[in-house]
């Protein structure tokens, strides 16, 4: 029940820096490739480092199938979510890719056996119900391709939760360091195609998302995934839309509008419900 905690704690704290992507986005006039890449590449740097300082012993070969299939979804989610934010509305992004947790329920019951309960399917209801009220005012016709790679990149993003999941012998971190650099080798081209402005507030803002906002965050979701269900973390990894307005509001004053804070408050309730009715049925003999 302590590691479950622990492990609950550290997704939901991922999903706080997950969020701060989007006020650090709109700060860079890089290409959205561009800044996918470059942060990448300092948190593949950056986990590396952690990795030499911090060895651990996981069964590299026993999960090098996980540990690849991990990777791969994990860059493909962030290439096809930056991709879709250019071809339609951001809101329809963020919508469609936090099915994500549809399909990790799926996918984790047909792969790991994680059988999920009444009360993920409650949860799958009200966070899906929440996030149309969150982003209502956002959501526009968008462009079919586009909303089409936002699907891709909510069924890659619970994917790579599952993966993640079954390295219950290896380190799923470095499942994150492969995804990493798959990304930003994936964005070298843009680098000349779409040369960024180099300024100090650019490179500090690409340190920031690298190291804290997708490194530590990264760390974090390994750490959380190998202690509660595929399920749960993607439920708990939900409230990251939440949060990327509060950032917003501190900064810009740009207040939420009253569907966006009920969405918000169906989600959360969500959250919780799932987690409070899980930490009792373990309790039960």
């Amino acid at each position: 029940m302590q590691n479950r905690g622990r492990g609950q704690g550290a997704v939901a704290l991922c999903a706080m820096f997950w969020s701060a992507s989007g006020l650090f986005i709109k700060l860079l006039d890089w290409h959205p490739v561009v800044i996918a890449g470059a942060r990448s590449f300092v948190a593949a740097v950056f986990i590396l480092a952690v990795r030499q300082m911090f060895p651990t012993r996981g069964k590299f070969r026993r999960d090098i199938f996980n540990m690849l299939g991990a990777g791969v979804c994990y860059a493909g989610t962030m290439i096809t979510f930056v991709i879709a934010n250019k071809l339609t509305a951001s809101a329809n992004v963020i919508l469609l890719q936090y099915s994500a947790p549809v399909w990790a329920c799926l996918l984790a019951w047909l792969l790991l056996k994680e059988r999920p309960f009444w009360e993920h399917w409650t949860a799958l209801a009200l966070v899906f119900g929440g996030m149309i009220l969150f982003f209502k005012e956002g959501l526009t016709g968008g462009s079919l391709f586009g909303d089409g790679l936002a699907v891709i990149s909510g069924i890659l993003f619970g994917a790579n939760s599952v993966f993640m999941r079954a390295q219950k012998e290896g380190n799923p971190a470095d499942s994150m360091l492969i995804a990493h650099i798959l990304t930003a080798l994936f964005a070298v081209p843009f680098y000349f195609i779409f040369p960024p402005l180099i300024r100090p507030a650019g490179v500090g803002a690409i340190l920031f998302m690298g190291i804290i906002q997708i490194g530590c965050a990264s760390l974090l979701f390994a750490y959380g995934i190998k202690r509660i269900s595929a399920i749960q973390a993607m439920l708990t990894a939900s409230i990251e839309p939440l949060l990327n307005p509060v950032w917003v509001l501190m900064v810009t004053g740009e207040k939420p509008s009253l569907s966006a804070i009920a969405g918000g408050a169906v989600i959360l309730f969500a959250v919780v419900f799932s987690s409070l009715v899980g930490k009792r049925r373990a309790l039960l003999p």
